[in-house]
């Protein structure tokens, strides 16, 4: 099977056949040898490499864990996930019926729509301050924003509820 990952930016393509005796990594071949102990740590060998990995959590495509006590952060996308973005089609789950998150830990700067507007997918319905930048967060699906969580100068967790649009039609 097939995989996609985004690590620091860059993407690499993992292969994994059905032997599972080997994986192909940027097109380099690997023989890992992996095992769970008993205390949930898992230790992955790629040849004279031994690596610790713990704090394994998975959010929808992210997956965060520990590497030798460093934390990580890798988005995976499988075959299904990789023809889905091809073809510009998201899953329910990604659409999160209408809901608009934060994407990262910042501050709402301004709310661009009130409760009622209509809006049209991809149309900006706030900005949000994060790392110092400004990010315009568009509107996940067409519809009429049922719920604003959140107001201007509100700081968020990541996935934080932001405002929430129920489709029109």
């Amino acid at each position: 099977m097939k995989f996609e990952t985004i690590v620091r930016g860059k993407n690499i393509e993992l292969e994994l056949p059905d032997d599972s005796s080997k994986v192909l990594f940027d097109d380099e071949e690997a023989r890992p040898y992996h095992f769970q102990q008993k205390n949930g740590r898992y230790l992955l060998r790629m040849g004279t490499k031994l690596y610790k990995i713990d704090n394994v959590e998975y959010d929808k495509h992210t997956v965060t864990f520990t590497l030798n006590g460093r934390w990580c952060s890798v988005e995976v996308r499988d075959e299904q996930d990789l023809l889905l973005d091809r073809l510009g089609f998201k899953t329910a789950a990604e659409i999160g019926e209408g809901a608009l998150n934060a994407p990262m830990p910042g501050k709402i700067l301004e709310i661009l729509v009130k409760e009622g507007d209509e809006v049209e997918l991809g149309q900006p319905v706030a900005v949000l301050e994060a790392m110092k930048m400004e990010n315009e967060l568009k509107a996940p699906i067409s519809g009429v924003i049922s719920t604003i969580a959140a107001a201007e100068g509100d700081s968020l967790d990541k996935n934080a509820l932001i405002l929430e649009i129920e489709t029109s039609g």
